[in-house]
């Protein structure tokens, strides 16, 4: 209990409060991280080159759901600063306007992807077996026409975990995922349907989330105050909060995640083998992050509620705070999984030759982790909480685009060390990231912005 009162209690906060943030959300992430891995073990059922094709546009699907998720964490800071501030009009028409902004964003990208899906996968992955490339179409073609579903889905999550109701937006998620994961056993496992099975179980688990998610608000939820026409008539001026913070955001991510989709094209130039092997790996590794995942999430609604009340010395306290317990909780993870590798990674069904390679780049993930991981991702999330959304973004990209994809390609394609050299210039480019970062905190200009009134 002193341990929690001093670093988890604040004047603005108690550890309590705080702690019934972070539970939900990391129930949260153990359900969504474990079951993609399930998903992704079950398609590994239909052969190599489904689980090429599934790995292979999931890195455009990652690419555009985080365009929505950006603008949706938007909405969660702008939100978590009303509520700090005690202004529940305002909390409750912005939560409005996040759902409106997100929703139209997803709807043009579900269209223009499923107009152009095949110039989009002939660019990226023309070097594609055909039967990979084919699998693939089927899968994106999919995956854009459920973008909408998630979306309104993921700025709901959002503005719940404004308001710190993390624990609404936990149920949420978890009938979204576990729909997901029972439906993919059905038309996967048993109707043997393959990647068309995963796309029938994409649709209809998210647009049963989108469902719920919208009951709860108008029948259920009591503190957003939602209506329908809120969300409908344009505030432009909460619109501009909430892109302030979304766009750089949204910029951010989709240059990161563009250079790792090109990353993803060095490791298709490797072949199948290698494409496979980057799959499972990741997988695994995303196991790691299950604890850092929930810290990120909840560092945001914290931080945006202290910078809201406009209490910095609560801000940079927990900040630290998230920081050190990010670390602690990769040094568990590596404790409790490193051991488990050899039960893990039958889940895939790999073959032989490639689990000693899989080992090596989950092992060296794991120990890197505790150091980099949290500065790398939890610092930038706590400085866009207080609305220095456009520095961050600004080093993210340059980090990503200077370290990760140059040096990617300098050590796996032209060094030669294959698909190791793309983990291992991914892993250098968190260390950059985190020290520009920690710079960045221990500075005066992250909190000196005004987002709300």
């Amino acid at each position: 209990m002193k341990l929690l009162n001093k670093y988890l209690t604040g004047e603005s906060m108690h550890y309590r409060q705080i702690i019934a943030i972070i539970l939900p959300l990391l129930v949260d992430q153990a359900f969504i991280i474990g079951l993609s891995m399930l998903n992704t073990a079950m398609i590994s059922s239909s052969g190599m080159e489904a689980v090429s094709a599934v790995n292979m546009v999931d890195s455009v699907n990652i690419f555009l759901l985080n365009v929505f998720i950006a603008i949706a964490t938007g909405g969660t800071v702008v939100v978590a600063q009303y509520k700090g501030s005690g202004n529940d009009e305002m909390v409750s028409k912005s939560a409005a306007q996040t759902i409106s902004s997100v929703a139209m964003v997803a709807v043009v990208i579900s269209v223009l992807v499923i107009v152009f899906h095949d110039p989009i996968l002939k660019l990226l992955f023309g070097g594609a077996e055909p039967a990979v490339f084919e699998n693939a179409q089927i899968y994106l073609i999919g995956s854009a026409a459920s973008y909408a579903f998630i979306a309104v889905t993921e700025a709901v999550c959002g503005a719940l975990r404004g308001v710190a109701q993390t624990r609404s937006s936990l149920v949420l998620s978890v009938i979204t995922n576990v729909s997901y994961v029972l439906l993919n056993v059905v038309f996967i496992t048993f109707l043997h349907w393959g990647v068309a099975g995963m796309v029938t179980s994409m649709l209809l688990s998210r647009g049963l989330g989108m469902i719920c998610s919208i009951v709860y608000l108008l029948k259920i939820n009591t503190s957003l105050h939602f209506r329908i026409k809120d969300a409908l008539r344009l505030n432009l001026s909460i619109q501009k909060k909430i892109l302030f913070i979304g766009i750089p955001f949204a910029a951010e991510q989709m240059f990161f995640n563009g250079g790792k989709i090109l990353t993803q094209t060095f490791v298709v130039q490797l072949g199948t083998v290698s494409m496979t092997v980057n799959a499972i790996s990741w997988s695994l590794t995303q196991l790691f992050q299950i604890a850092g995942n929930a810290l990120n999430l909840s560092v945001v609604t914290v931080v945006g509620q202290c910078i809201g009340r406009r209490n910095i010395k609560d801000a940079r306290k927990f900040i630290k705070s998230f920081v050190g317990l990010g670390s602690i909780s990769f040094v568990l993870s590596a404790a409790i999984l490193l051991p488990l590798f050899p039960v893990l990674v039958q889940l895939f069904s790999p073959a032989p030759e490639i689990v000693p390679t899989i080992f090596e780049i989950v092992l060296v993930t794991g120990i890197c982790q505790p150091f980099l991981w949290s500065l790398s991702f939890i610092v930038p999330s706590s400085l866009r909480a207080a609305g220095d959304s456009k520095y961050t973004s600004v080093v993210s990209l340059l980090s990503m685009w200077l370290f990760r994809v140059a040096l990617g390609y300098v050590l796996g394609i032209l060094l030669n060390f294959g698909i190791m050299g793309v983990w291992v210039a991914m892993i250098g480019e968190w260390g950059v990231r985190g020290v520009i970062f920690m710079i960045r905190f221990h500075g005066q200009k992250w909190y000196q912005h005004r987002l709300i009134d």
